[in-house]
């Protein structure tokens, strides 16, 4: 069905069922208690159409239209506005106030737009980034305008360039990237994820079953997950705030119970997270029994944080098979893999000093990574990243992966596009593709048929001539400190030394000198290193991506330009 879109679903879905509650957002920055906002599909459907009738005077198809504003149902009808009006939609998040958002500034000047969709509530703050003379750049509120009028009859989408969307890249080990997203790569790449994460219902959700988010709008994952999954899946989703959820982590768990069937996701820190945080009387008489499932991804999955969320949760009806280990990435759409359907989630341990060799084998006590199993579509391989020919199973080599669901390229930066995209596979097996492949710049191996993770390729530290993993090192040390940590090689005179900075969340009841032995201890033991420098450093001190992911490659610059502050100074 090549012609299918989001926007061609959602005008089904306005037609066969208009009364149908399509999306609920509830506000808790207005009260505590939450304010609850709905919008049927025709009311959906309407405001998208008069959306895109606003923006078409602005410009025409091709042109780009960026999303600035917060969470919310007006965030949404903006997204599908600029596309039903044939532009290409930029989803973005919200500068801080009185302060300079070097990440926005950076798509603004990549993207050239015509149009800002915001909200009245961030007008001032959204124009500020656009308003600097260069050019005529008109900003809107899409809360003032008449988003129900009934004039909007037109229901097809202008002729434009075969592109959706931009979706911004974290930047975690370069400066934001847009990753080109058809409307086909959108719509293949939710069939390829219903496929494996619903495969015992059929692929598809369960009747009554509803969709429950707080991950922003402008990651891959939430856009996935609380925009177009619904529209696509024609099941409702109940929304709220990142920060809703960050206040208050039991707001997530409360609104998958009241569900007569719940499907969600989040970063691994989230379930670290609400474990933590949830009360008692949080917790009371909440039924997670129902719960179809809950994706785990976007960034390193620790087998611990796993533990512990069902151990808390298993109580109130939760069970290991509803948590989803998953693997992704932006120039994928969103989904490449996941641990399966309905299973629950698999630890495999392996030889530590074999893995820094390139080569995977099990040994009790070793390194543990997490099982994921090979998904018919998208295809996925491991492949020598020198040579382009696949690698024999236990052998760590690039992840590469082909599908539908794999993006154009990325805007406007044909060098990274050619480096990363339409890679070709050398001496293929039999009917597999040797052309279009996408090197995802991670690296694993493939043992007894199963696909298993070790990091980025551009975060391996090379020390003393050998390969270590950042991702390694920081769990490691994460089960001393709890905080998060930046595993760094830092090259003096004679060659690269290994630097740890370490977050210290309990600062009052903490023996520094303590924590550093424990540290350098911990990584002689479970890796064979000697630390050159621990820095302990109060929480949030570390740079980030828009997702949470530490920038290592910023870590570093900071490192060297000696401004972090220490704790132990």
């Amino acid at each position: 069905m090549p012609n299918v879109s989001i926007l061609s679903v959602l005008r089904e879905r306005a037609d066969a069922t208009p009364d149908d509650v399509a999306f609920t957002f509830t506000d808790y920055d207005r009260d505590w208690n939450g304010v609850a906002e709905t919008l049927t599909w025709s009311q959906l459907y309407r405001r998208t159409l008069n959306v895109a009738q606003e923006i078409s005077q602005q410009g025409v198809p091709g042109d780009r239209a960026l999303i600035i504003a917060p969470q919310g149902l007006a965030y949404i009808v903006a997204f599908l506005g600029a596309m039903q009006a044939g532009f290409i939609a930029v989803p973005l998040s919200v500068p801080v106030p009185g302060s300079h958002d070097e990440r926005v500034s950076a798509v603004v000047t990549d993207t050239t737009p015509t149009v800002v969709l915001t909200t009245s509530a961030v007008f001032e703050v959204a124009a500020q980034y656009v308003d600097d003379g260069a050019a005529v750049i008109a900003t809107i509120a899409v809360d003032t305008l008449d988003l129900d009028a009934p004039g909007a009859d037109t229901a097809e989408v202008p002729d434009g360039p075969d592109i959706a969307y931009l979706q911004y890249t974290s930047g975690s080990t370069r400066l934001p990237a847009g990753v080109m997203i058809s409307h086909r790569n959108l719509v293949a790449n939710f069939e390829q994820l219903m496929a494996e994460y619903l495969a015992h219902h059929g692929g598809k959700f369960p009747p009554g079953a509803s969709l429950v988010s707080w991950l922003p709008f402008y990651h891959d994952m939430g856009l996935m997950l609380g925009i177009a999954a619904p529209i696509l899946s024609g099941h409702p989703a109940d929304l709220m705030s990142p920060i809703a959820f960050l206040s208050r982590p039991a707001r997530w768990l409360q609104t998958m119970a009241r569900q007569q069937s719940a499907w969600s996701g989040a970063p691994n820190f989230a379930f670290d997270l609400t474990a933590r945080r949830a009360t008692d009387e949080e917790l009371s008489g909440l039924d997670l029994s129902r719960v179809i499932g809950i994706i785990n991804g976007a960034e390193r999955i620790h087998p611990e944080t796993l533990v512990r969320f069902n151990e808390r949760l298993a109580p109130n009806g939760f069970r290991p098979e509803m948590l989803a280990p998953s693997y992704g990435l932006a120039e994928a759409t969103v989904y490449v893999a996941s641990g399966g359907a309905n299973r629950a989630p698999e630890v495999v341990e392996f030889d530590a000093e074999e893995l820094t060799q390139g080569n995977a084998i099990r040994k009790p006590g070793g390194t543990q990574l997490l099982r994921y199993q090979l998904p018919p579509s998208p295809l996925v391989r491991i492949v020598d990243a020198e040579t382009g020919q696949p690698c024999p199973d236990g052998t760590v080599g690039e992840i590469w992966t082909h599908g539908e669901n794999v993006a154009g390229g990325y805007w406007r930066k044909p060098e990274q596009t050619g480096s990363a995209f339409g890679a070709v596979l050398i001496n293929p097996p039999a009917n597999v593709p040797d052309t279009g492949w996408l090197r995802t710049g991670d690296q694993g191996f493939i043992s007894e048929g199963d696909l298993f993770i070790v990091g980025r390729i551009k975060d391996m530290l090379i020390v003393r001539g050998r390969n270590h993993y950042s991702d390694d090192i920081e769990a490691t040390v994460q089960k001393i400190t709890g905080g998060r940590v930046a595993a760094i090689a830092v090259a003096d005179e004679e060659t690269e030394k290994l630097v740890t900075i370490v977050e210290l969340k309990k600062r009052e009841d903490a023996d520094l000198e303590a924590v550093k032995s424990d540290v350098v201890a911990a990584i002689s033991r479970a890796h064979g290193l000697q630390v050159a420098d621990i820095v302990l450093v109060e929480p949030g001190s570390m740079p980030t991506t828009t997702s949470g992911k530490i920038r290592r490659a910023a870590c570093v610059e900071q490192y060297r330009q000696g401004q972090f502050v220490r704790l132990d100074a």
